[in-house]
């Protein structure tokens, strides 16, 4: 089942749901003269290069490539090593080329890894060269001062210097179990930290996480498509079992070790670091229940450490981007939940109020704390979908971004780089704003503010969404409805297909143009598209995303529910023919929905759903459910399955699409085969889509295309839709 090539499920499939050729990555030179940046050639092809804008005095710029991967390979394909495909599915990264690259503070060093091999790249002269070292290359960083470049290799942190020289090991693994310098899975899977080594300012020193996965249950995955090849070991830590061992070192160049030293036993969780020349080097640990964290200042040359702050919740405590960390001053800045809101906190004292919902510390300056928010309860107006950039400082707040949208951005030098969707325009916007009064060498010019702009190479979807951003009910559910473009007021009643994501730390109503494309899509199909983001989202307030501690299913679903019946009383919805579809969480409500209210839902595509609470994570899951040794019954009434069978199932019983990657390690395929078991016990029809090969991503373009094509097929038989 394929389409024609210019179909929109094909161009979709190719160009990575419209990301390829977008500019990605920025870093800003501290001078403010130069901004690096990822790209590709353009939005049909996965290969990133590394970019350098050179930015004049007039605040206009010249693009030129610093790096491309197809001349430093000679034209070779790439070969990633085990280790590094893990790293890519963590983050969930489907390009290729330089998917990353870190730099020195001057900004005038890149190094990066590209097909097991490092690489380095003098961003001012645009030249680049290999260092000939050990591979293959994990996550190389060069030194503060640029002089050395450290990276991984087999479990081994190195250093070598910049010009090639000096290659050496600082820390080998005393057994197959032990890494240093990685993160490992539940840091990189939920943590979103995803490396395991920092410099320190001086670039003498490195602080470095050791993580042994011996304690962690070990599981096996098989591609049943090719039964000559091995199974792939996997150390998964699952909710109530042991997860890995980490410590944290202060490593010399000069061969010295002393290990950082914390009540490992009562926070065993490295959740942060941050070390700059403002202050102390800083970590941030967590308890395994997540509801009591310490915010440590370690003593480089002892391993000691200080308590500067500590945090409790008796629901969970969450972890943000861009903190704990130093400001110039020496002033502590985190983001703190206070008074019933998401507050930035400097120091003791709280600079905004329950008016923002603070998501994220984005730079840090003598002057003020640029943040990314969205509105609090105490807004003015709830501006549905929208997240904006702010400058922060104790005389108030101000707002960077203006235009409705979701906007983000990196600063440094007197240059913000501020990244812009809108609901008006495909892709992304990025545009360079320079201070009033500072020129490209940072000294004042007396003039206004200027902008330029970084092109994008994203191909244009063609496809406009017919969205309607409102909110559903009592409850104030963010909603965004999609209507077909053929639709006209009086065409009468459409069937209706929710399509959320559902969980925590997946919003998807969002104020811009290509998060809705394929919920237009479907759409067109003949379809009233509702996306609904109910209780456990981000964006509003910590006492909406914690009101699923403990029921997580029941309030998500609940929520669902609340937003489809509210909507159905201003919008065309048959409410007699419903039917649901998700992906990853949002293929456990999906499965859910059919399951526990059939009286609502009619049909279900169930992909990569987690069935049995008990074979997700630690982290993740505890964070919500608690132990599973302590409370087993809120693991099971969180489940769609259990040791019995179906959970909570009620009559009738509804179609369902079940659809699962086999190579999937991060949701094992086995959710979805208790369910199909559970299922035919339980005498209910279903059907079973196994993807060979994929993993909870889908980047192989057929693939991607037929699954929306049969998704369609399937939905209009089970709703004899049209």
């Amino acid at each position: 089942m394929t389409t024609e090539a210019h179909s929109f499920p094909r161009r979709q499939a190719r160009t990575q749901r419209f990301t390829l050729g977008a500019p990605r990555a920025f870093t800003v030179s501290p001078d403010g003269s130069r901004v690096v940046f990822l790209r590709s050639r353009s939005g049909t092809d996965r290969a990133n290069q590394l970019w350098v804008l050179d930015i004049g005095a007039d605040g206009d710029g010249g693009e030129r490539v610093a790096a491309d991967p197809q001349a430093l390979l000679g034209g070779a394909s790439e070969r990633l090593s085990a280790q590094e495909r893990a790293r890519r599915e963590r983050s969930r990264e489907g390009g290729a080329g330089i998917v990353g690259y870190a730099t020195d503070s001057a900004v005038e060093l890149a190094s990066f890894a590209l097909s097991g091999r490092l690489f380095a790249a003098e961003l001012r002269a645009g030249t680049a060269r290999e260092l000939r070292v050990p591979g293959p290359v994990i996550d190389p960083r060069p030194s503060p001062d640029g002089r050395f470049v450290a990276y991984v290799t087999g479990g081994s942190l190195r250093v070598v210097g910049a010009d090639g020289t000096q290659d050496r090991a600082l820390a080998e693994p005393e057994a197959k179990t032990v890494t240093y310098g990685l993160a490992e899975f539940v840091a990189a899977e939920e943590m979103a930290r995803s490396r395991g080594f920092w410099w320190s300012p001086d670039s003498e020193r490195l602080l470095v996480a050791r993580a042994d996965d011996a304690p962690v249950r070990r599981w096996w995955i098989s591609d049943p498509a090719h039964p000559e090849r091995d199974p792939q070991q996997v150390a998964y830590p699952a909710a109530g079992t042991d997860n890995a061992d980490v410590r944290l070192f202060v490593m010399g160049l000069d061969g010295k070790r002393t290990e950082v030293l914390w009540d490992r036993a009562r926070y065993p969780y490295l959740a942060r670091v941050h070390w700059s020349a403002a202050g102390a080097p800083l970590v941030l640990v967590q308890a395994r229940d997540q509801r009591s964290q310490l915010f440590l200042a370690v003593d480089p040359d002892t391993g000691a450490t200080r308590m500067v702050h500590a945090d409790e919740d008796p629901q969970w405590l969450d972890l943000f981007p861009g903190v704990p960390c130093w400001s110039p001053g020496g002033q502590l800045v985190r983001i703190a939940d206070e008074g019933g809101a998401r507050v930035l906190a400097f120091g003791d004292r709280p600079l905004t109020g329950p008016q923002l919902h603070v998501r994220a510390v984005l730079d840090v300056s003598d002057d003020d704390v640029l943040v990314s928010a969205s509105a609090g309860e105490a807004a003015a107006a709830p501006e549905i979908g929208e997240v904006h950039v702010y400058r922060v400082n104790e005389l108030g707040v101000e707002r960077v971004s203006q235009e409705p949208g979701v906007h983000s951005a990196v600063r440094s030098g007197g240059v913000t780089v501020l990244v812009s969707a809108v609901p008006e325009r495909p892709g992304t916007q990025v545009r360079l704003v320079r201070e009033a009064g500072r020129t490209a060498s940072g000294t004042p010019s007396g003039g206004a503010a200027k902008a330029a702009t970084i092109a994008s190479y994203a191909e244009d979807p063609g496809l406009s969404p017919r969205v309607t951003l409102t909110e559903g009910g009592a409850r104030r559910v963010p909603c965004a409805l999609l209507l077909p473009h053929d639709y006209a007021e009086g065409d009468g009643p459409l069937p209706v297909l929710l399509d959320p994501y559902g969980g925590p730390h997946g919003q998807r109503v969002l104020a811009a143009h290509n998060p809705y494309l394929t919920s237009q899509w479907f759409a067109d199909q003949g379809f009233a598209v509702l996306v609904a983001d109910g209780r456990g989202m981000p964006g509003r307030s910590p006492a909406w995303e914690k009101a699923v501690k403990n029921d997580l299913l029941a309030v998500v679903l609940d929520d669902q529910i609340h937003a489809l019946h509210a909507l159905a009383e201003r919008f065309p919805l048959d409410l007699g023919r419903v039917a649901i579809r998700g992906w990853s969480f949002g293929g456990y409500l999906a499965g859910a929905a059919v399951l526990r209210r059939p009286d609502v839902f009619h049909a279900a595509v169930v992909g990569a759903p987690v069935t049995d609470q008990r074979l997700y994570d630690t982290h993740y899951t505890e964070r919500y459910l608690g132990d599973p040794r302590v409370q087993p019954e809120v693991y099971a009434a969180n489940s769609l399955v259990d040791d019995d069978g179906l959970v909570g199932a009620a009559e009738p019983a509804r179609p369902m699409m079940i659809v699962h990657g086999l190579a999937d390690d991060n949701v094992v395929v086995a959710h979805s085969l208790r369910l199909s078991s559970a299922l035919l016990a339980a005498g209910r029809p279903h059907e079973v889509l196994p993807l060979s090969g994929v993993t909870h991503m889908t980047p192989q373009e057929q693939v991607a295309e037929n699954l929306l094509l049969l998704q369609v097929d399937f939905l209009k038989r089970s709703l004899k839709a049209g």
